[in-house]
């Protein structure tokens, strides 16, 4: 599993570790990545999935996971999320016909 945030995108980045003493070495800064799992009132489930702090803040300002993969363009999303997205659209067209 890939430490990369399928919301925003987010990856671990590479830098240096100073020493007080002025000595760098290499080191990695990953982001905060947690398990969580989402409702999703349009499948009845929930869904699990890791996401940075910062994706499910975004996830919960737009209104829960429908709302935000219904309001995103899909050509961000990943694979998953993607998928995710067309069953979603697919129960919401037939709930409303």
């Amino acid at each position: 599993m890939s430490r990369l945030c399928p919301i925003t995108g987010k990856k671990g980045l590479s830098g240096n570790h100073v020493s007080h003493a002025n000595n760098k070495s290499k080191r990695r800064y990953q982001p905060n990545l947690q398990q969580v799992s989402l409702m999703s009132e349009a499948l009845g489930r929930s869904v699990h999935m890791r996401m940075t702090t910062r994706g499910l803040k975004t996830v919960e300002f737009h209104g829960g996971l429908d709302a935000f993969l219904l309001r995103s363009s899909t050509r961000i999303l990943n694979s998953e999320l993607r998928s995710l997205k067309k069953i979603i659209t697919a129960r919401q067209t037939v709930a409303t016909a």
